[in-house]
Formats: C-alpha cells, sequence, structure tokens
C-alpha cells in the first residue's frame, strides 16, 4: 500500500484532503500525515486557530506537521512517517531537492488552470477575471520551480460566466481528489508515477492578491466590474466607498441593453426583480450582496429596506 503526505492549508486543500481520506481502502493508498501551514492567531484574544487542513486531519486522527520551514527539523520530523509520495495543494512552499528526496515516488501536485497558462498561486481569479470560457484542473508532477511539472492528468473545465472563485475553486478540489486517487490507482503496483506530458505553449504567472486590488473603479465597464466581484469572491470581497465608509460588493450582474446616462458610481435606481442600479463607465451593475462596514452581508432587498437614502449616492 502506498503511503502519502498531503500538503495543503485553506479549506478547498480541505475538500481535496477528505476526498482522497474518504477513497483511501478504495484506491490502495494510506494518508500518513498532513503537512500545513502553522496555526494563525485571530479574533479578539489572538486565539491560535488550524487551518482548515490541519483541523480535518486532526479530526480524523491523521499526523499534523505544522512547520515554519521545510528545513532540515521538518525534514526530521517527516521523515520516520516512511512516505512514498507527496501530494500537495495549495500549500504555498516550494519543496526543495531535500525535501522532495524523501518520498521514493517524488510528488505531485493539483493545480487549478490549464497549465502553462496560469502558473503561480491566483490560477482561479485569474481565469475569471479574464472572462475565460475554458480552465482545467491539472495534477502535475513535482518540480523545482513552481508549476513547470510535467502534466500526469487534466480535466477540461467549460465555464458560463457564472463561477465565482469560491464555486470554482470547490469544484476543482472535488475533481481533483478522484483526479489523485486514480492516479494513484492505477500506479500502486508498480510504485512509479507514470511518464508526464512536458507543458507546452506560452507560460503566463498569476501572484498574489491584494486588498487594493479588490477596489472597484466604477470608471470601468460592468462588465469587468461584475467579473472582478465574482474573482474576489469571498476573499478579499470586492468594495468600495460610500460616504467615507467601506461598502463590500458581493454578487452582481450585469445589465444588458442599459448603457445609462449618468456619473460613473452613482445609484440610480432599485429593481425588486434585479437588484441596486449602478451607473458604471459602460452599462448599469445591478447589486444583489452587499455587506457595510460591521454589519451583516445582506440580499439587496433586505439592504433598501433599512436604507432608504441610498438612492443618489456615488459611490466610489
Amino acid at each position: 500500500m502506498i503511503k502519502i503526505v498531503f500538503a495543503g492549508s485553506p479549506d478547498a486543500a480541505r475538500i481535496t484532503l477528505e476526498g482522497l481520506f474518504e477513497a483511501q481502502s478504495a484506491c490502495d493508498f494510506q494518508i500518513a500525515g498532513v503537512l500545513s501551514n502553522p496555526p494563525t492567531a485571530k479574533g479578539r484574544h489572538k486565539d491560535l486557530i488550524p487551518t482548515p487542513v490541519a483541523a480535518y486531519a486532526a479530526e480524523k486522527g491523521i499526523p499534523v506537521f505544522t512547520p515554519e520551514h521545510l528545513d532540515g527539523a521538518a525534514r526530521e520530523a517527516i521523515s520516520p512517517l516512511g512516505a512514498d509520495l507527496l501530494v500537495s495543494f495549495a500549500y504555498g512552499h516550494i519543496f526543495g531537492p531535500k525535501f522532495l528526496a524523501l518520498f521514493p515516488m517524488g510528488g505531485i501536485n493539483l493545480h487549478p488552470s490549464l497549465l502553462p497558462k496560469y502558473r503561480g498561486c491566483t490560477p482561479v481569479p485569474a481565469a475569471i477575471l479574464n472572462r475565460d470560457t475554458e480552465t482545467a484542473v491539472t495534477v502535475q508532477s513535482l518540480s523545482l520551480k513552481m508549476d513547470e511539472g510535467d502534466i500526469l492528468a487534466q480535466t477540461h473545465v467549460d465555464l458560463n460566466g457564472t463561477e465565482t472563485t469560491e464555486s470554482l475553486l470547490n469544484y476543482s478540489a472535488e475533481e481533483g481528489s478522484r483526479l489523485i486517487c486514480d492516479l494513484i490507482k492505477e500506479t500502486a503496483a508498480g510504485r512509479k508515477l507514470p511518464a508526464g506530458t512536458p507543458q507546452s505553449g506560452e507560460a503566463s504567472y498569476t501572484g498574489i492578491i491584494t486588498k487594493d486590488d479588490a477596489k472597484i473603479d466604477w470608471s470601468e465597464p460592468a462588465s469587468v466590474i461584475e467579473a472582478k466581484i465574482r474573482a474576489y469572491y469571498p476573499e478579499p470581497g470586492c468594495w468600495c466607498m460610500e460616504n467615507g465608509a467601506p461598502l463590500r460588493i458581493l454578487e452582481a450582474k450585469i445589465l444588458e441593453g442599459q448603457p445609462g446616462n449618468e456619473d460613473a458610481g452613482k445609484v440610480l435606481d432599485f429593481s425588486k426583480a434585479d437588484g441596486i442600479l449602478v451607473q458604471t463607465g459602460n452599462g448599469l451593475l445591478a447589486i444583489r450582496k452587499l455587506q457595510r462596514q460591521g454589519k451583516n452581508i445582506m440580499d439587496y432587498k433586505s439592504f433598501m429596506n433599512g436604507a432608504r437614502n441610498f438612492l443618489g449616492t456615488v459611490l466610489q
């Protein structure tokens, strides 16, 4: 039976880990340990909160390792597990040659893009921002350079323009666990990964998303703003300023054939069918879910019930 170490941190990686955990017997492997980022201090009392991956692993009795760095001490901790294969998704660190040498079968990485397009840490928001019609869920061999490994398995995904980063990441995580399970099952007997297909085509790269990236520029077209809202949902969440205070815009839709003639950012009207209508640089955007600072997330109808003076406001 192949023994694996799973490396990951956010909730999407937790979904993949859950799929792998439930498929261990059917696919003839065992999760020997989990590698995740250290707990972070959150809340008023700065309580240390484990990553979603670490919390799930601890719940299932899987040994959890949360080193700050993948140094000699980390290697000494992982080595006694006797793992054959490293499986990674959204761990956030590049594995060095000494660490990879711990695994006789090497390592594989789940990456939600049509590699070599969108290498790096934010491929899903990039596909949504660029309004791509297709992306992929890819399993690649781990290489010493970021996302440059050979492609071992891949599922193409059609995009219809309604996806958010949350929904697309969750789908990629679920599909990725199936791809990884099938790959391990196929290679269990020989205990050797298949030769992959080298990546071909022009590579592009994605970087860390900041809060400033999610600031709405109402002079942009409605189509651009709407894509940005989906790309940055749920985090960091698109935002603008309302009378000097932050306002998060979490869901919206484009109103086709409505160019409008008012200043960009002006709240023009309220439609019970569509939402709160805001003028953009080209077209109207109907806001459907929003959140004032310190308040709960609200749908547009509930928001307008308590914000009758919102009409005419110029969002910035």
